[in-house]
């Protein structure tokens, strides 16, 4: 059932394109979009993944568009905005989330690796915008939502590649809200920095760690990140909301004592995002092809983290209705994050 918030949403039976649609976060937004009754365009690689959340869309009420496309190449994503376009006859909300990733120390990262990790998480967020734009500036009215994370402001050990591209998607969109707040258009580009989410990418990044990925606790379920997604599509003069308490307590943390956070993610980094042993060799991912064969398969919107993973809190509330966020914050939603990395170590080292 819809909260009271997103049922007051203005634009209903919008036209919405959702990039990395086919799992994860992209997934749930797709048919958190849907349960509204808007049209959604799909856009990922995996075919298997596309057409199964094409179905969940159309169930949940929506109008799906399946699109199998690269945001590394700039011309297929042109082709795919046109196509959309065409489709439902205009874009009102593109919304960019597609990205891939590597679980290793920077030095075990060859250039051509990291290079791909840039060009599907950064310059897809580019190639995207640039495509929405094309579409949204000749109408002066349209929204851009950048998914974004705490690591756009707080880079980690064993992401380098992925939290470089968070943070120039920052200041790409920094730089273009300021561009299109100058020329006093109505096209809006807003931001949504989100916490650890249970999503299948743990499971199909490139990772040579010797345990499995995963998210840094505290861990949200996608549905949190979907609901913010869409209050963003749809309040897009805000510059940018924060999920999560522990995303608050990360951003606040490291504008006033970046330096100590250094030694704490020093500590506590590599432990926090591996658990047990492989269930099996590592291997690509999917970081030049869709994961598990040339089609992808059907990952869903959910990771293996259900059993940790919460449904929302309440600085998911204080950010949409603009609350600041004090001291009492900082120091509650700092103290759950070291806390959870403390005991994720103990019990490491009892395993040990």
């Amino acid at each position: 059932m819809r909260t009271s918030w997103e049922r007051a949403l203005p634009g209903h039976g919008r036209a919405v394109v959702v990039t990395g649609a086919s799992g994860g976060v992209g997934r749930a937004a797709a048919l958190a979009f849907a349960a509204r009754g808007d049209r959604v365009a799909l856009l990922a690689r995996g075919r298997e993944g596309l057409a199964a959340a094409a179905d969940e869309v159309q169930r949940a009420g929506g109008e799906a568009l399946a699109v199998t496309v690269d945001m590394a190449d700039a011309k297929a994503v042109d082709d795919a905005a046109q196509q959309v376009a065409d489709a439902f006859g205009r874009i009102d909300v593109w919304v960019n989330n597609a990205f891939t990733g590597i679980y290793a120390p920077f030095t075990e990262i060859s250039p051509d690796e990291f290079r791909r990790v840039t060009e599907v998480t950064y310059l897809g967020y580019v190639f995207g915008t640039r495509a929405a734009l094309r579409h949204m500036l000749p109408r002066d009215r349209g929204t851009v939502v950048q998914v974004g994370s705490a690591l756009a402001y707080r880079g980690i050990p064993l992401q380098s590649a992925y939290c470089g591209a968070k943070h120039a998607i920052q200041g790409f969109n920094e730089s273009l809200r300021c561009e299109l707040l100058h020329e006093g258009s109505r096209v809006r580009t807003t931001m949504v920095q989100l916490p650890a989410v249970n999503t299948p990418q743990f499971d199909w990044v490139l990772n040579r760690l010797p345990g499995r990925a995963r998210p840094v606790p505290p861990v949200f379920q996608p549905e949190v990140a979907a609901r913010a997604i869409v209050h963003a599509a749809g309040h897009g003069r805000r510059r940018e909301y924060w999920v999560g308490g522990a995303t608050a307590a990360t951003l606040l943390a490291n504008a006033v004592a970046p330096g100590l956070l250094d030694r704490y993610l020093a500590r506590t980094g590599f432990e926090a995002q591996q658990d047990g042993g492989r269930t099996g060799p590592a291997g690509p991912g999917n970081l030049w092809t869709p994961a598990d064969g040339p089609h992808g398969r059907d990952f869903g919107a959910h990771g293996r983290f259900d059993e940790e993973a919460v449904g929302g809190g309440p600085q998911e509330w204080a950010s949409r209705n603009r609350t600041r966020v004090g001291a009492g914050i900082l120091a509650g939603g700092l103290g759950a994050v070291m806390t959870a990395g403390l005991r994720r170590r103990g019990r490491l080292s009892r395993r040990g």
